[in-house]
């Protein structure tokens, strides 16, 4: 079996041995070969019919090197076979004038032959370049709408091109670029006439070669750059319509949380400030429903500040104001501002431990949010907060033995308005926006806050902040 290079249609295709001296050098060996055969075959058939032992070498070479080299072969054919063949032997003359008539016949069968194998030749070789644009087509398509870095599909586009073609180089742009003196400036133009992007390839190219291009590669570039382009758009208006999609959630949340969250305290604020006003109120239970205005204005005030926080995170205005504060004292604060606090909230931090360069209040307002959300799932039990120094880093951990959160909820809780399924079992009311103003600070500073937890076995929130030299 041939190798591939030299097998099927490209035994026909224009190469290297094209070259006229390589040429005429295998005429004249396959033409003494020819000669040498026949002295046998003399024997066995007359002379005149064995010309066609000189047909292979012609087509051979006109096969291969085409019909100008199958040409000389053919006189040489013709010559070889008058001077050592036919009577007189040793002279370019012809003695029986029959010979003339058979000689005549097959100058004229290898003229035919060196002709039609030239066409074959030239017929492969433009089949063999159209099965090359036909792939180069496919691995475009592949290329251009299968990727989703377009800049990368275009580089690797250019560099298929230039392979298919031979060309020393090719570039492929978005927009139009103009060309200069070393490299040529082909627009590939939309559907609507605009330019999409721009082929840049070298000044210097044949005619065949530049034919080949601006006919049959550009316009199927051209059209696969123009669906690239518009599949970017899509998927670009599809983001910016997922990203609206999500603001007019968040917005309907917004809402139903502020509809529901603030008419709560209000609606008791304000019964409690009629209740007041009645002169028959005996004193404890006038003490009481202040202390029942107190603790809704709280909880109001509260949720204000939480959705100004959430407003500035969102916005990218809560910007930290970095300093060196010491991790106790910040977890301390925060247990202390606890508006419901817990009776048990252990803590383990070692006095070792590091100063972090972070916003003391914004950290302060992250580790209130993580405690106050696991006082409220822990119930009665235990709450617990570590600190440890680990390599570059400083961790803290909140630990609870609640009910525990769903693997497939760990990374919802984080979202703004988002309650788990059992959030309303614990008897406590949120807006569900501690945890994500928590995780907002803490990376707002260069941290991580991650999630941990087993249905029934609690929850266990990882805080990680890094280290700076001091």
């Amino acid at each position: 079996m041939l190798p591939r290079s030299l097998s099927g249609p490209r035994l026909l295709q224009a190469g290297p041995l094209r070259r006229l001296p390589g040429a005429l050098l295998v005429a004249c060996l396959s033409v003494a070969l020819a000669t040498l055969a026949i002295y046998p075959l003399k024997a066995v058939a007359p002379v005149v019919s064995l010309s066609v032992v000189y047909l292979p070498p012609v087509l051979l070479v006109s096969s291969l090197w085409g019909l100008m080299p199958g040409l000389v072969t053919s006189l040489l054919s013709a010559a070889a076979f008058n001077f050592f063949h036919i009577p007189p032997v040793g002279r370019f003359t012809i003695s029986d004038s029959r010979n003339w008539v058979a000689l005549a016949a097959f100058t004229t069968v290898a003229v035919v032959s060196s002709a039609i194998a030239e066409l074959a030749r030239a017929r492969s070789a433009e089949a063999l370049e159209r099965r090359g644009e036909a792939d180069l087509a496919a691995a475009l398509a592949r290329e251009l709408l299968g990727g989703a870095d377009t800049a990368q599909a275009l580089a690797t586009t250019a560099h298929r091109v230039s392979t298919t073609l031979g060309l020393a180089s090719a570039a492929l742009e978005l927009g139009q670029v103009p060309g200069d003196a070393r490299r040529e400036a082909l627009p590939l133009r939309g559907a609507d006439g605009s330019i999409g992007a721009t082929l840049l390839v070298p000044a210097q190219l044949s005619a065949q070669t530049r034919q080949r291009l601006q006919t049959r590669v550009a316009p199927t570039l051209e059209a696969l750059v123009a669906l690239a382009l518009r599949r970017d758009q899509l998927q670009a208006e599809a983001v910016a319509t997922a990203a609206l999609r999500h603001s007019d959630v968040v917005k309907t949340a917004l809402l139903r949380a502020v509809s529901h969250d603030l008419r709560t305290p209000l609606t008791a604020i304000v019964a409690a400030g009629h209740a007041l006003c009645s002169t028959q109120l005996p004193e404890d239970d006038r003490l009481e429903l202040a202390a029942a205005v107190v603790s809704e204005g709280e909880r109001l005030a509260s949720l204000v500040e939480k959705l100004l926080d959430l407003s500035r995170l969102q916005a990218g205005s809560a910007r930290p104001s970095r300093e060196w504060v010491s991790v106790e004292d910040v977890v301390l604060a925060a247990r202390d501002g606890l508006r419901q606090p817990h009776p048990e909230v252990r803590l383990a931090i070692p006095d070792a431990l590091p100063p972090v360069r972070a916003d003391a209040a914004q950290l302060e307002r992250a580790i209130a949010n993580l405690l106050e959300n696991a006082c409220r799932y822990a119930a009665a039990g235990p709450v617990s907060v570590n600190a440890r120094h680990s390599g570059a880093t400083v961790i803290i951990d909140v630990v609870d033995q609640g009910p525990g959160i769903p693997q497939a909820e760990l990374e919802r809780i984080f979202e703004p308005f988002y309650r788990g399924p059992g959030a309303g079992d614990s008897g406590w009311s949120g807006s569900g926006l501690g945890l994500a103003i928590a995780r907002g600070f803490v990376e707002a500073g260069g941290g991580t806050l991650q999630a941990q937890s087993l249905p029934g076995q609690g929850t266990h929130f990882s805080v990680t902040l890094p280290l700076e030299q001091r």
